[in-house]
């Protein structure tokens, strides 16, 4: 059967708002109003101004107040205790106690609950309430003790179980990111390898045609090639560097000295040795080799205060080493230092993502960290 557009476009529309919270509220609204209406035959014959008419409206103006409890629960709570007082109805109070519960949490439940209990305790002291509610005082609490209760604890459930599930959709919020990060890394670093490989190749080949054009017409174009292909290269190193750190390059050895500086300035000397070779690494090796030292100059400040460091970076052949080495200290640090433990994992991860290694750990009477890794130079 075809039905015509608008229907159609009627029928989504109500599809989509059965699925929000705020249909929810009125259908616990309504509900509400359900119950309370099996009352409104008595209420009528009670000693009271209103018909079945009039307390009809009266209840279904405090049922709709149920569509504020998600935002204003203690205005659905306060109608349901004016209910309660007035035409002596408990129904509306388990759905206020309920909602507290569900949006306020476990505090704020228990403190109505207490409150309605004293406020029904009054009332069951007050000339004229029925004697339907209980003859006694036991009577009376087995009664109104049990509805709040139940109503606010299981609100109070349902509320720890959706903070459940809120924690848990944050933790893969979190885990899709992490999940994502990570990917972009390597796909970053598979860019640098590959491309940077061919465009290192490019430019030798560039070098030697020339080379190998020398004296004639096209010998400036080759090496134009080359030094665009160099280029090119450097490039791609620095925007691997920026992607990886959020936006701002990360110092590379220039920036060694400030960390020395800073790490002196809180009591620790630092000697710093830096072979004029290591200069000319790529900037990618040389972040690595800054966020080796920073780390270790951070543990040093943390695990051995005011004892002196020494960063030692060398070349040999095709490896780079980054030596880092400081006392240990005959007595550990007054105050136990605050770290995260993810220090030296995160050294360990970015050395080895280029291909290196790192050791750390105590060497007879000092703390050495040893880290290994290629230059990337094309030859030795």
């Amino acid at each position: 059967m075809h039905r015509p557009p608008a229907v159609a476009a009627l029928r989504r529309r109500v599809d989509r708002w059965a699925g929000t919270p705020r249909a929810l509220d009125v259908i616990t609204a309504l509900s509400a109003f359900a119950l309370m209406s099996l009352d409104v035959p008595g209420l009528a014959r009670a000693d009271n101004p209103l018909t079945g008419i009039t307390a009809s409206l009266v209840l279904a103006a405090g049922a709709s107040t149920l569509v504020l409890r998600r935002r204003l629960p203690w205005v659905p709570y306060l109608v349901a205790l004016a209910l309660m007082g007035w035409l002596h109805e408990l129904t509306m109070i388990q759905f206020a106690l309920y909602s507290l519960g569900r949006f306020r949490g476990r505090r704020t439940a228990v403190a109505a609950t207490v409150l309605y209990v004293a406020v029904a305790y009054a009332l069951f002291h007050t000339p004229g309430w029925p004697a339907r509610h209980g003859d006694t005082l036991s009577e009376f609490l087995s009664l109104v003790v049990p509805i709040g209760v139940l109503a606010s604890g299981v609100g109070i459930a349902a509320y720890r179980q959706d903070l459940v599930r809120a924690l848990e959709c944050q933790r893969a919020e979190a885990a899709a990111r992490q999940a994502v990060q990570e990917e972009r890394i390597s796909v970053g670093r598979d860019v640098h390898d590959l491309v940077g490989r061919e465009l290192t190749v490019l430019a030798v080949r560039a070098e030697v045609l020339a080379v190998r054009a020398r004296g004639e017409a096209h010998r400036k174009d080759f090496e134009e090639l080359a030094d665009t292909a160099r280029r090119a290269h450097h490039m791609l190193n620095e925007t691997i560097v920026r992607r990886a750190d959020g936006g701002a390059a990360t110092p590379g050895l220039e920036g060694l000295g400030a960390l020395a500086e800073e790490s002196e300035r809180l009591g620790g000397p630092v000697e710093l040795i830096v072979a004029e070779e290591a200069k000319a690494l790529s900037p990618l090796r040389q972040t690595a080799v800054h966020r080796v030292v920073q780390e270790c100059l951070t543990n040093a400040a943390k695990h051995a205060p005011g004892l002196p460091v020494t960063v030692s970076i060398s070349v040999a052949g095709r490896d780079l080493l980054v030596d880092v080495r400081n006392p240990l200290p005959k007595t550990p640090p007054d105050r136990a230092p605050v770290s995260t433990g993810t220090g030296l994992f995160s050294m360990k991860e970015r050395v080895h993502s280029m291909g290196g290694t790192l050791s750390a750990g105590p060497d007879g009477d000092t703390y050495r960290v040893t880290a290994l890794l290629p230059t990337g130079f094309e030859r030795a």
